[in-house]
């Protein structure tokens, strides 16, 4: 479809679902769309080409559901406005040109679940000490590739009931389809960076969660707080400027299928306690300041060297494996290593001097009691001969 919509949209009083999305469409959004929110719970505008700014007058009690423009060129900043949609359970606004703070109000949407705003320039600080921001049923947040800085937000993190308390895991899974009214199975797709891929859902159950901030300009170390996310699937803070250890509270993450951390700034050891992660498929520690031996066994044996590359102090298995065409790394040993290595070291020392000392000590005795070996100096002197000779020949 191409074109742009037609200004007679403006004139349908009960329109109930706008559903353009993966067309050609161009221009820019009708400013009624707002003036619609009295009847309109879908609105749907992905994968086009539109441009200017988002309608700023959504009335108050506006049944929206689900706004969702992401993949256009739209700019300027979300219209605070949204927040009189009490309703709104999914925001999708990603890759567009959007330039705006973290709008703090949409705390106030205890009905939101999916916030998808990124691949676009919003900035500051996600967190405040002066705002409290409590998002109840937020379970999917998706705050990458901007210019979001400070530390990461640890009040943020501690009012994520749904996650933290598994909201909505008892009972019978739903589809995000299925609990937006008005929408068909065929408007529910979404896709997401997670496990390292961009990977496309076609149906979303609500049980999925996910917290990726990653590709920003975050600094500091990672909270203890993000521990108390029980229910979280995917974490991804990589791409960001975080620095400290990698706290052990991480291993409270039952659930947890990805793990990316990767280019940062994190030091020290790998915490052990993350061998509990039993539901981990996916683990990139690359590109920090990591050192000391990689724990071993249970999902720790499943990783391959991609997931440990560019950290100096690391040593282990997987490090000995050969990845795609790295040559083959050789196993380091820790001699103050937790898992018995230092006794193994010193042990193989000790055997060493101790096959040598009876050598020596067997070799002694035989000269002091013969006086003279014969069959020594004749093995001597054959050995001598021959090198003269392979001299000789060689001149």
């Amino acid at each position: 479809m191409l074109g742009q919509i037609p200004s007679s949209i403006c004139n349908l009083s009960s329109l109930l679902d706008l559903s353009l999305w993966n067309n050609s469409l161009d221009g820019k959004i009708p400013e009624c769309i707002g003036s619609l929110s009295s009847s309109l719970s879908i609105v749907d505008l992905r994968m086009n080409n539109f441009h200017g700014k988002i309608p700023k007058h959504f009335g108050k009690g506006c049944p929206l559901h689900s706004f969702r423009i992401s993949n256009n060129k739209i700019e300027g900043s979300l219209p605070r406005s949204l927040g009189n949609c009490k309703n709104l359970k999914l925001l999708e606004v990603g890759n567009n040109y959007l330039n705006d703070t973290f709008p703090y109000w949409l705390g106030n949407l205890d009905q939101l679940q999916v916030l998808i705003m990124r691949w676009n320039g919003f900035y500051g600080q996600v967190d405040s000490a002066d705002i409290i921001v409590s998002f109840p049923r937020l379970r999917v947040i998706d705050l990458s590739h901007n210019s979001f800085s400070g530390y990461l937000p640890t009040n943020f993190f501690e009012n994520l009931l749904a996650i933290k308390e598994g909201y909505g895991k008892k009972g019978k899974p739903e589809y995000m389809g299925d609990i937006l009214q008005g929408a068909m199975w065929d408007y529910d797709y979404f896709s997401f960076t997670t496990k390292g891929l961009e990977i496309e859902f076609e149906k979303l159950l609500t049980i999925w969660t996910a917290l990726d901030f990653s590709d920003n300009q975050f600094c500091g170390e990672i909270p203890k707080a993000l521990g108390e996310l029980h229910s979280l699937i995917v974490l991804n803070l990589s791409h960001n400027s975080l620095t400290g250890l990698i706290p052990s509270s991480l291993a409270d993450l039952s659930e947890l299928e990805s793990l990316d951390l990767s280019s940062n700034q994190l030091h020290g050891r790998i915490p052990t306690e993350l061998k509990n992660l039993g539901f981990l498929e996916v683990l990139n520690l690359s590109r920090n300041n990591l050192v000391g031996p990689i724990p071993q066994g249970k999902q720790f044996d499943t990783s391959t060297n991609d997931s440990y590359r560019e950290n100096v102090g690391l040593f282990g298995l997987p490090l000995s494996k050969c990845c795609d065409n790295d040559e083959e790394t050789p196993t380091k040993v820790d001699p103050y290593g937790d898992d018995g290595d230092g006794l193994n070291w010193k042990f193989s020392i000790l055997m060493g001097y101790g096959c040598g000392l009876v050598l020596g000590l067997s070799m002694g005795y035989i000269v002091f009691t013969t006086g003279k070996p014969q069959w020594f100096i004749r093995v001597y002197e054959r050995v001598g001969q021959i090198s003269i000779k392979v001299e000789k020949r060689t001149l």
